[in-house]
């Protein structure tokens, strides 16, 4: 998928939009994925000229003229989250103060996500509430990536387009030529993910089962499906602490899983992740590059697959006004 979209990739510069001229801008969350997606697009990236005052206020100052344009501003709210998101309200408002003719907010990787609704009282919806900011701060469209739930593309009350991974993962498995494949979700709310990838696969599907004695922990109870003698793969959205992802994987190889690999979109990889994730019974972690990779976390067993190619279709489509989910039909 990654080589054909590449291809597919056509803009000439050409004013082929209603929304004016097609612009690039990046904050400072992940630049080498914005990077990429300037260079498959042959767009340069206008410089927002980041600052930072000695109180840590953070200060735009974006160099082009964005009147009339049409803007993609590209910014995962990946760790420090509370740094990011303030880096991508001050340049969104920066743009609707410059009159960009409109401005789409690409957030590869969607931070507080997790608090999608109310599980106890007293306790806040975030992932609404950072909804909310986005809009405020001048996003009119957003394009997002893989959400922890789906139920956030609707807290938006702008057009979005969410863009699912689960072909780039299908198009890498394919290629390793696995035998008696089963694709596992770790638990119910991760079914649908899961399905995507074993739809593409034509492979069964198989169910975790866990439980959070407390919100810094996770136990997996039991597996359910066909994994004994097969190559499983396990398909999650973020692998943060890789917990969950290891007692798992140990708790296929118990159950007689022949290999076990992971396929995660976004690999925040706190703490230490990588160390859990080295010395867990995996053959290979199949991670994108949505949010950035320091380089002490690079190397096996960590496989990256960039999302460049599909994001800057995903601009393309958006920007000529064509449709999106054509991408995975």
């Amino acid at each position: 998928m990654i080589g054909r979209l590449q291809t597919a990739v056509e803009y000439t510069g050409t004013d082929s939009s209603p929304w004016g001229e097609l612009k690039l801008i990046s904050g400072s969350a992940n630049m080498p994925l914005a990077s990429k997606i300037a260079e498959i697009l042959d767009v340069g990236l206008t410089d927002p000229r980041l600052r930072h005052f000695p109180d840590g206020e953070i200060n735009v100052k974006i160099e082009d003229s964005m009147r009339g344009h049409d803007v993609f501003v590209i910014q995962p709210t990946s760790p420090p989250v509370n740094e990011h998101l303030m880096e991508l309200f001050i340049i969104l408002d920066a743009l609707r103060r410059a009159s960009a003719g409109r401005v789409t907010a690409v957030i590869p990787y969607y931070g507080y996500a997790r608090k999608e609704r109310k599980t106890q009282p007293r306790e806040p919806i975030s992932a609404k509430l950072i909804a909310n900011f986005i809009t405020l701060a001048g996003a009119d469209r957003l394009l997002l990536f893989d959400l922890h739930a789906e139920a956030i593309e609707g807290f938006f009350d702008v057009p979005t387009d969410h863009l699912s991974p689960h072909r780039i993962f299908a198009e890498y498995l394919k290629g390793l030529h696995l035998k008696h494949i089963t694709i596992v979700a770790p638990d119910a709310g991760g079914g649908r993910r899961a399905e995507a990838v074993a739809n593409d696969l034509g492979a069964p599907i198989a169910f975790g089962y866990k439980r959070r004695p407390d919100e810094q922990s996770v136990e997996v109870i039991a597996v359910s499906g066909d994994v004994k003698g097969r190559d499983c793969v396990v398909v999650e959205d973020i692998i943060t602490t890789g917990s969950t992802v290891s007692k798992l994987a140990a708790a296929l190889r118990n159950q007689g899983a022949n290999r076990v690999l992971i396929a995660a979109t976004h690999p925040v990889l706190t703490g230490d992740a990588m160390d859990r994730l080295r010395k867990a019974d995996v053959e290979e972690v199949v991670v994108t590059d949505s949010v950035p990779i320091s380089a002490d976390k690079m190397g096996p067993p960590l496989k990256v697959l960039s999302v460049a190619p599909l994001l800057a279709e995903a601009i393309i489509r958006v920007h000529e006004n064509r449709s999106v989910s054509e991408l995975f039909r």
